[in-house]
């Protein structure tokens, strides 16, 4: 089996100088199972058992009450949660590793179940078709939201502002903005769930500014070179937008501004479950737009993350679902081992089950000193 030195290879990324090319991907796991929302032990010791990645970029962490839309997804705007996820950082660094924080707030994709009753809030008042929320009683369908009035719309931005606040507190190296996967900020930018008539509506300028607002508190708390924002411009059953290469072409344009330290882009490859296959290709136009760090998601293997590097692509690689069935992935390319297989039904249920018992190589006896051949086996 061919080895690819690309993914093995340092990279600056802001502050940061990586020892690879990997970073896992943020992924929901829905493992803060107490009342305060807060990391418990086995989410630290899932962390650490993953901390040879280049960067972990944690799972959405909702900025506010206001911006929950899953059962047991942790927070980071109350002091319980900060303390959780400080076991956490701490845990990843004696580890050697680098953990950013996602920042999230899931605007109008929740339910009345999370807000006592009331609505959960977006851009506008429309319905993301299709959308489901997970609460006590399983998934269900997500009701036509209640539109932000405009004088919320600072109050949201500090939610972000505060929460940045708190990551710092927290210990970790910086956050990511999650402007991604149909969730509040996406909504924002994309016209397909934005029908506002204000200054955060209509216009590309205006639909754009919500999300610029919001960067610009994170980076005043955290500094520019500790920041970064995933978006997925191709959209999703949930979220449309007219002219995507336009729109993501603009708002990148305006990121530029902020000197942040890495664009973090979700498009799937073809062949993979979540490509939109109707949807234009985008993620290339940005990489020529953006001027820092980019990082690619979307269903890549070892041979087509070193291709996308290769090719100039890209500069890290996100992998989602590898880093869920292989702590050691990082170890696992490097040697050419065999995956473990991930057990799905196990991705957002409580419980140490298929979250932190995946074997490592060691745990499977294997001897990681050299190169291991299993095409031929």
């Amino acid at each position: 089996m061919s080895q690819t030195t690309n993914l093995f290879t340092p990279v600056q990324v802001g502050a940061l100088t990586l020892a690879n090319r990997f970073a896992m991907a943020p992924m929901t796991r829905s493992r803060a199972t107490n009342e305060a929302t807060a990391p418990t032990d086995s989410v630290v010791k899932y962390y650490v058992q993953r901390a040879s990645a280049g960067l972990i970029i944690s799972e959405g962490s909702q900025v506010s009450p206001q911006g929950v839309g899953y059962i047991n997804t942790p927070g980071i705007y109350s002091e319980e949660q900060v303390a959780g996820w400080k076991k956490v950082t701490d845990a990843v660094h004696a580890a050697g590793g680098r953990i950013f924080i996602q920042l999230w707030h899931v605007g109008r994709v929740s339910h009345p179940f999370f807000h006592n009753g009331e609505l959960p809030v977006g851009p506008s008042a429309i319905k993301p078709e299709g959308a489901k929320a997970f609460t006590g009683q399983g998934f269900e369908d997500v009701p036509t939201p209640r539109a932000l009035e405009l004088s919320e719309i600072p109050g949201v931005v500090d939610q972000f502002r505060q929460a940045a606040r708190n990551a710092k507190l927290a210990g970790f190296d910086g956050a990511e903005i999650h402007g991604a996967n149909g969730y509040l900020l996406d909504q924002f930018i994309q016209d397909g769930s934005n029908q506002r008539a204000d200054e955060y509506g209509g216009s590309l300028e205006n639909r754009s500014r919500f999300v610029l607002e919001v960067v610009k508190a994170v980076v005043d708390e955290l500094g520019a070179d500790r920041v970064g924002i995933r978006l997925s411009p191709q959209g999703s059953a949930s979220i449309k937008d007219s002219d995507p290469v336009k729109t993501f072409s603009y708002v990148t344009e305006q990121l530029n501004q902020f000197n942040l330290a890495y664009l973090h882009v979700i498009e799937a490859l073809p062949g993979h479950p979540m490509a939109q296959p109707q949807a234009p290709a985008v993620a290339a136009h940005l990489r020529k737009i953006f001027n820092g760090t980019f990082i690619l998601n979307g269903g890549y293997t070892q041979e087509t993350a070193d291709k996308a590097l290769a090719n100039n692509e890209a500069d890290v690689i996100a992998f989602g679902v590898p880093f869920i069935a292989n702590p050691d992935l990082v170890e696992r390319f490097r040697i050419g081992a065999a995956l473990n297989t991930p057990d799905p039904s196990t991705f957002y249920v409580p419980g140490d089950k298929g979250y932190i018992d995946y074997p490592s190589l060691q745990e499977q006896g294997v001897d990681t000193k050299e190169p291991v051949d299993y095409q031929n086996n």
